[in-house]
């Protein structure tokens, strides 16, 4: 069996695969202060409540952007399973074209995103990650990564305004009743959930214009319940797309080191 791990800066995600079906998935949050024993203990846990243990899986594959919970992962995989993970990125090529400037700058998340979307939706594709920051990805209809865009995510842009607006406070992020909020609580929710899905479709609709015709776009990440459904340029919706794309990384490495 192979678990595929993929840390964000805010969130982490979990998948357990037996071959190629995904048979129980977490996201929990990160916490780049967890050593890699802290680390065994939670993911123990999560892995009885589908009915496993460590000594199921054979394979470990990573994709971090925090490094230091890429540390505490390698020790845990050493630790409790004495072998080596594979970290997408620096033992593990993504398998994937990267036609930017410096390729290196690219977070590995966004690679295996770029593979899985292409490989079960075809090229050009764009996928909307929403996570800490909300990043756009192109891929090409070859199935290249051509770059994308950043800008600030819905949490972390709500936060800011929460922190520096004495008299505004934390609200559920979900769609209001009306765009026109009758009360803080409305007006809040219509900025945070209409304001972001005007921006994802403004932006992808400018880099659809540079891609061409028949561009697919894929929704994922942990905050895209949030907005998804009001963005009228998204087509699908894929919450685990990561941990598809790991699965094929860790499987196009694995045949190639058994061939």
């Amino acid at each position: 069996m192979l678990l595929a791990i993929d840390v964000g800066n805010t969130q982490t995600v979990i998948g357990a695969y037996r071959g190629d079906e995904l048979v129980g998935n977490w996201r929990i949050s990160t916490d780049s202060n967890k050593t890699g024993d802290e680390l065994a203990l939670n993911y123990q846990g999560f892995l009885l409540l589908k009915g496993l243990s460590f000594s199921a899986f054979d394979a470990v594959i990573i994709s971090s952007v925090v490094p230091s919970a890429t540390m505490a992962l390698e020790h845990m995989t050493r630790e409790y399973w004495d072998f080596e993970p594979l970290i997408v990125g620096i033992n593990v090529d993504a398998g994937i074209s990267v036609l930017i400037d410096n390729p290196g700058e690219v977070g590995p998340d966004r690679l295996v995103n770029a593979v899985a979307a292409y490989e079960r939706y075809g090229g050009p594709g764009i996928v909307v990650d929403f996570g800490t920051a909300t990043t756009f990805d192109a891929i090409s209809r070859q199935g290249e990564y051509l770059g994308g865009v950043i800008a600030p995510g819905i949490e972390i842009s709500s936060q800011a305004l929460f922190r520096a607006a004495a008299r505004l406070t934390r609200v559920d992020m979900r769609r209001p009743p009306t765009i026109i909020g009758k009360n803080t609580v409305w007006s809040l929710q219509s900025g945070i959930v209409f304001g972001f899905a005007g921006q994802v479709d403004r932006v992808v609709e400018l880099m659809q214009e540079e891609l061409g015709e028949g561009v697919t776009v894929v929704a994922t990440g942990g905050l895209a319940e949030v907005v998804v459904d009001e963005c009228r340029t998204v087509q699908f919706h894929d919450p685990l797309l990561t941990l598809h794309g790991l699965r094929l990384i860790y499987d196009r490495e694995n045949k190639g080191k058994s061939q």
